[in-house]
């Protein structure tokens, strides 16, 4: 679900006692790039670490823009009276760029041999709610004395003020379904760390605070979703592993499916940094041209069909897509043998599309689409050369079986389910790798706008669960490897069955889809 939020793009940094002014420097270099937010861990208990409070003092003193926040504030050593006083004095010196970041106190041990409060963890979350309603109540100007009776804070006629200048969002940092459903209930975001939570996990943890937040009367969309991401820009495969277009594509995906819309970098590199910004700009222009087209598709009954003729009177297709006319993009062709004998599908049986139109023109925007999908495909085809090569190490003894299926298993078409593809709109910028921006949003594109491509669309959806069961296969292949109940043959026999499907599944939807998308990417 795409929440609407406005995207917020921001910096987690590590307030080291021994490097004071880089903290500072890689906080105003978060500002110079234009990204939106810095954020600072809080260890009160930890010496190694810079006072949070005090020091995003002097990074706000010392930037103009940037919001900055707890990530997440440790309540046990903080009281919410003063805790609620220092952000609104901040937030009223800043003119409103300090929002709350703030946790039940993860680590209670130490909270309690510094002189904090010894709670379970499940006191620590009744505490955290109840603080929650006292420090609303500091910044809420009107009414007398407040008065708030709880197990673990009372407040007996205290003065209410001062008021931040904004309305603060306070952010939970939450993993369990007691704190989700709290979060749901009562937080203005959600702030999980994605070394912690991966983001096939996200959409199970978002029903629970959505429907926590309809049972309390509140609007889902009230909550915004927030990830501290860990990655790589020099990484191959998985998670934020690769170039910005990598990082693009899998930060609009999460945006569009699962709403989260404040991304925050954990990383002390200023290359880091800066590269992260341009990720921030990829991924604004790409949700914002999926949220037009998404609103452009909903006012109307149906897509802008840019091709008249019915599907039964379209002309037979060539079997190159991409040849002739003006059209240069020109589809990867599947290799020329097959490496297993077991053939899942049979490839004579797939539907073509309409034929290539010889008079038509392409714009180089148009054209960009096509091209941008062959180099997501080009970065799946790379990823299956490193699945032959860990098989080789194993076989070689240099990698343990175990490890190999981590890495595996870690990969982006390991992650996505084996979907591929591209949703296209203006200078075709949105690009993703994910089931359900297909299914949701790309193939009923092109089914409304060319009813032609139906049956195409509809063998691709098929074939992705083909690719996920042989995917499987590979897997149970290095189980066996383990157990003793296979040998290194089974597992070389079952990449050899992945190598054969996916390289014909991605020339084939390379055929059917670079042209289409073209013609029919930018409504």
């Amino acid at each position: 679900m795409d929440y609407g939020h406005e995207l917020v793009f921001g910096t987690f940094l590590t307030p080291a006692v021994e490097n004071a002014e880089r903290v500072i420097a890689l906080a105003q270099l978060t500002e110079q790039v234009g990204l939106d937010l810095v954020t600072l861990q809080d260890h009160p208990y930890q010496p190694r670490l810079l006072d949070a409070w005090t020091l995003l003092s002097v990074i706000a003193a010392h930037t103009q823009t940037v919001k900055v926040s707890t990530n997440v504030a440790n309540l046990p050593l903080r009281h919410p009276v003063v805790l609620a006083r220092s952000v609104a004095t901040l937030d009223r010196i800043t003119g409103g760029r300090v929002e709350l970041g703030l946790g039940a106190g993860g680590f209670l041990q130490a909270v309690a041999a510094n002189a904090g409060p010894e709670l379970t963890a499940g006191q620590s979350i009744a505490a955290l709610e109840e603080a929650i309603a006292i420090i609303r109540e500091v910044w809420t100007p009107e009414g007398g004395g407040i008065r708030l009776a709880g197990k673990h804070y009372t407040v007996s006629g205290a003065k209410r003020g001062p008021a931040p200048a904004h309305e603060v969002e306070i952010w939970l940092g939450a993993y369990k379904p007691r704190m989700l459903a709290l979060t749901g209930r009562l937080a203005d975001g959600w702030l999980p760390s994605s070394g912690y939570l991966p983001p096939e996990e996200l959409a199970e943890k978002n029903k629970l605070i959505d429907e926590a937040a309809v049972a309390a009367g509140r609007d889902p969309s009230e909550v915004r979703r927030l990830y501290n991401l860990s990655g790589r820009f020099d990484g191959r495969g998985g998670f934020l592993q690769g170039p910005e277009e990598v990082w693009v594509e899998q930060l609009a995906e999460l945006t569009l499916t699962e709403g989260m819309s404040t991304y925050i970098l954990g990383s002390d590199d200023p290359d880091d940094i800066r590269r992260f910004a341009d990720v921030a700009e990829g991924v604004r222009e790409a949700v914002s041209s999926a949220r037009s087209a998404s609103a452009a598709s909903a006012s109307t009954s149906s897509a802008v069909a840019l091709s008249s003729a019915p599907a039964a009177e379209m002309p037979s297709s060539a079997p190159a897509r991409g040849a002739g006319g003006s059209f240069s993009v020109v589809p990867t062709p599947p290799p020329a043998t097959k490496r297993s004998a077991v053939q899942p599908w049979d490839e004579s049986e797939r539907p073509t599309g309409p034929a290539l139109d010889p008079n038509r023109t392409y714009a180089p925007h148009e054209l960009a689409s096509g091209q941008h999908l062959i180099q997501v495909h080009d970065h799946l085809r790379a990823e299956l050369e490193q699945i032959r090569d860990l098989v080789e190490q194993v076989a070689a003894g240099s990698m343990g079986v175990g490890q190999a299926r981590s890495h595996i298993n870690t990969m982006t078409m390991r992650q996505n389910n084996w979907t591929l593809g591209v949703y296209c709109e203006s200078y075709c910028r949105l690009v993703t790798t994910h089931h359900s921006i297909e299914d949701a949003s790309l193939f009923p594109r092109l089914r409304r706008a060319d009813p032609a491509l139906a049956p195409v669309v509809n063998r691709l959806q098929e074939e992705h669960l083909v690719i996920h069961d042989v995917l499987e296969g590979v897997d149970k292949a290095l189980v066996a490897l383990v157990d003793g109940s296979g040998d290194i043959n089974g597992l070389r026999a079952a990449v050899d069955l992945l190598d054969d499907v996916l390289l014909s599944h991605l020339s084939y939807e390379e055929r059917e889809l670079v042209e289409p998308l073209a013609r029919l990417g930018v409504m």
